[in-house]
């Protein structure tokens, strides 16, 4: 059994027809449909039981999940929103919740990969953002929440108390098919798509944070490129060890990006080959984003070769392309 938390959302979902393609069924989704929409994700896709995250928590804590062998457990599930600003829901969904999956999964010998965020760097930059404690500099109370668990992580390394593969991906600017439910937390691919089909122009930011119109850099990574590097790490499908040979150890944190920044004009020019061409307009920064905004990010990519990802990253063109045909493949 394979178990895919948050395997209804975005990242969680893709991961889950990831899985689908290299013929792997045999999956427990654990998610939560306060937001409805996202069952939308999961059409077309393969597996075998579904749990509510409340009574998934409870059930790993008193022992009763009784689902046999966990081949691995890929923990997506989060609250991602960052203007959330309740810290106990956060700490309690981000930190806590995670605590517990890290527990079961040493109890289980199952091999973990977790999702951190990027979110954990703040205003860091420019220059790409490292490991560094120097650059753990959240902006907001999601950030922080992901940061919390990070640290209890290396703490637990550093004693030797994870004898199992463990990694921790820091996700960067996520874009890709099935997002749509994420409302003003999805990518500006999806957004600027949105307003090319129903205005036939696309909004970007004014100059704002030192870069001029449309200049804010981001480093967007692809989401189909996270659902390969959680199976990596986990060594399942095309990167289950090979005949007499024993299953690797992964352990450690490491960014999950694409190791480029591109501008929002970049994303915008991208598009327009997607959706035809269409005039830019610059608009004014928001005022309620000011200080809680990330005008930068690019992610080294040296502790995720150093843990023993060696694969390439999809280019933000040909990322955008192979989205747009999933999507007007499953109907969206």
């Amino acid at each position: 059994m394979y178990i895919v938390t948050g395997g209804a959302g975005f990242i969680g979902s893709n991961l889950v027809h990831e899985l689908n393609a290299h013929g792997i069924t045999d999956i427990l989704i654990v998610d939560n449909f306060a937001n409805a929409r996202k069952f939308t994700n999961l059409h077309g896709a393969r597996y075998v039981d579904y749990m509510d995250k409340r009574e998934f928590r409870r059930a790993i804590g008193e022992g009763t999940l009784g689902v046999g062998k966990v081949e691995a457990i890929l923990h997506q599930g989060a609250c991602s929103n960052t203007l959330e600003d309740d810290g106990v829901y956060m700490l309690d969904n981000n930190f806590e919740y995670t605590k517990e999956v890290l527990r079961f999964a040493i109890e289980r010998n199952a091999p973990l990969v977790f999702a951190s965020t990027a979110a954990v760097y703040g205003l860091s930059g420019p220059g790409r953002f490292t490991l560094t404690l120097e650059n753990e500099r959240p902006l907001n109370i999601y950030g922080y929440s992901k940061l919390v668990f990070d640290h209890y992580f290396r703490n637990e390394l550093t004693l030797g108390r994870v004898p199992i593969t463990a990694v921790g991906l820091r996700y960067f600017n996520v874009y890709g098919p099935r997002e749509q439910h994420k409302g003003r937390m999805a990518s500006v691919i999806h957004h600027f798509t949105k307003q090319m089909k129903e205005t036939g122009k696309v909004r970007l930011f004014a100059g704002t944070g030192g870069y001029a119109d449309g200049e804010q850099r981001r480093d967007f990574v692809y989401v189909r490129d996270l659902a390969r590097l959680n199976m990596f790490f986990a060594q399942i499908g095309p990167y289950a060890p090979k005949a007499g040979e024993n299953a690797k150890v992964y352990r450690g944190l490491a960014n999950a990006g694409s190791g480029k920044s591109r501008t929002f004009n970049d994303v915008a020019k991208s598009l327009m080959t997607v959706h035809g061409e269409c005039p830019i307009e610059y608009i004014p920064f928001p005022a309620d984003l000011e200080g809680r905004y990330q005008h930068f990010t690019e992610a080294d990519l040296t502790a995720l070769r150093a843990i023993g990802y060696d694969g390439p990253m999809t280019e933000l063109e040909a990322g955008i392309t192979e989205t747009y045909a999933t999507l007007a493949a499953i109907g969206e």
